[in-house]
């Protein structure tokens, strides 16, 4: 089975992280978003999985290259030369990814641990052109829902109701199972969307569209800076199944390759932490209510980190204080420091 993942968008919504990296390469626990992605896939059968990449594409190029393997799933890359919408971008990509049979698509810049292979069993059962992944939610206003029959067929959507206009709270997922011949929907060359283009035209054209609702499953869109920091949280609390580098210290404690904590640091550890390879934390320094502190990064003495992200290579001076804070790939803060909810990235020179 083949399977594309999306991952050319720009993801305004977390920005100031996503002006210097693209949504799908963020980090949670230390790993790129779309690395958690593949690693699903390929242990749920996926064969080969192709990636269309556009908004700052030479970053995830330059960690992947053009093709990479993943728990023996190839991976291929391509480059979309201009922004293809979400079904467009799959017809796009179709004729060199070759969907001659059933095949999946995930969005690229979501966190979830959904078995693959039960959504397609469903898919087949129910004999459907289009299978879409569900998930109830409390708040609809942020997402698109789909409106159910008896037999978990889809009648309809509404795209972001009200709680109280809403007729259905099952949220799409940007999780789904198609027949090739869905993409005969798919105008060529342009741009097209799947909830406001093709999902209206399978239905209107009486294809069969399904709805798996199974429940049990963990999903985030991760469409905010808070819900990224908390799926930090999710990923190293366990409520969400996916692998994380680095050995388990302890029930709170995970500790990347070639880290180096000063043993005065690890009786100021309270929650989940985790300490990505080659870092460094100095004497005292004390960290609480869920960090991710990303690979080569260093944390000085006495510094305080709670509830906090720290990408790769990003540097705390002795004594700083951060809370609820994500602090981007190299950037700075001094010694001495105290910030409170702040997001900061370096820009480019």
């Amino acid at each position: 089975m083949k399977a594309m993942v999306l991952a050319a968008g720009k993801g305004t919504r977390l920005f100031p992280l996503t002006g210097v990296i693209p949504k799908p390469m963020a980090p949670v626990a230390d790993k790129p978003m779309i690395q958690h992605i593949f690693e699903l896939l390929a242990h749920t059968g996926v064969e080969e999985t192709h990636v269309n990449a556009h908004y700052l594409a030479d970053a995830i190029l330059g960690h992947y290259g053009h093709e990479t393997e993943v728990g023996g799933m190839g991976v291929r890359f391509h480059c979309e030369e201009r922004l293809m919408g979400t079904a467009g971008g799959v017809k796009n990509a179709a004729g060199m990814a070759g969907f001659e049979d059933t095949f999946v698509v995930v969005m690229g810049d979501a966190l979830t641990d959904v078995d693959v292979r039960e959504v397609v069993a469903f898919h087949k059962e129910k004999e459907a052109t289009a299978t879409l992944a569900l998930t109830p939610v409390e708040d609809t206003t942020e997402y698109g829902v789909a409106v159910l029959d008896g037999e978990n067929l889809v009648v309809g959507f509404q795209e972001k109701p009200s709680p109280s206009e809403a007729i259905s709270n099952l949220a799409n997922t940007g999780i789904y199972v198609f027949e090739p011949r869905a993409l005969d929907y798919v105008p060529e060359g342009a741009f097209f969307d799947f909830a406001k283009g093709l999902f209206p035209a399978l239905l209107a054209a009486g294809e069969r569209v399904a709805g798996y609702d199974a429940g049990g499953f963990y999903w985030s869109d991760i469409g905010t800076l808070s819900a990224y920091k908390q799926a930090q949280r999710d990923v190293l609390a366990g409520l969400v199944k996916v692998e994380v580098d680095g050995e388990r210290w302890g029930k709170d404690l995970w500790v990347g390759e070639k880290a180096r904590i000063h043993p005065s640091a690890y009786g100021h550890m309270e929650d989940q932490t985790f300490v990505g390879a080659g870092a460094e934390v100095g004497p005292g320094a004390s960290f609480s209510g869920g960090v991710t502190i990303g690979r080569r990064c260093q944390v000085g003495g006495g510094a305080t980190v709670k509830g906090s992200v720290l990408l790769p290579g990003a540097v705390v001076g002795r004594g700083a204080y951060l809370e609820d804070c994500i602090i981007g790939p190299g950037y700075e803060i001094g010694p001495g420091e105290r910030l409170l909810g702040e997001a900061l990235m370096r820009t480019a020179s």
